[in-house]
């Protein structure tokens, strides 16, 4: 009865990591990832051997979204845009980062950005709708921000976009 007892228990406490959905492949590796603050997950994964990048969205046990797809053409669907200005508050530094693509009717827009004048961060996606251009901004928790999209400024496979979101 004990060894009954201790498989159930065992299974209920494996079972959400078992069927979870996994965020990060293991031929993967992470750009970008943070949660949002209303307990959603973002990770902006790529291949290890750059076949591929990806974004992920969803709660911690289910993909609810991926985009574009696990091909090599997938690094041209996706734009990489920044502007940096250097000097901090007096000459009213920032680098903007953003990581935007296009489904469906919606741009969807990973952000991380920071202004010097009040040390201000925010990450987060934008989602706009293109025919309305309404925009909702799903904000991210700092605090569980992960990686750096600012590595994409030199990463050639990556289409460059000029399209500034702030």
């Amino acid at each position: 009865m004990f060894r009954y007892l201790f498989l159930c228990c065992l299974l209920l406490v494996a079972a959400p990591a078992v069927f979870a959905q996994q965020y990060l492949l293991p031929n993967e590796e992470r750009i970008f990832s943070f949660d949002t603050r209303n307990g959603k997950k973002v990770m902006l994964a790529k291949d290890k051997g750059d076949a591929y990048i990806i974004y992920r969205f969803g709660t911690a046990g289910k993909i609810e979204f991926e985009f574009p797809g696990k091909t090599k053409d997938s690094w041209k669907q996706l734009k990489y845009a920044f502007w940096l200005r250097g000097g901090g508050p007096q000459n009213e530094g920032i680098d903007l980062n953003y990581v935007s693509f296009s489904n469906k009717g919606y741009t969807y827009v990973i952000y991380d950005t920071y202004r010097a004048v009040g040390e201000l961060q925010r990450v987060g996606i934008k989602v706009i709708d293109n025919a309305t251009k309404k925009e909702t901004d799903i904000p991210g928790n700092l605090k569980s921000r992960k990686g750096n999209i600012i590595d994409l400024r030199e990463n050639t496979l990556i289409e460059k976009g000029d399209e500034l979101f702030d």
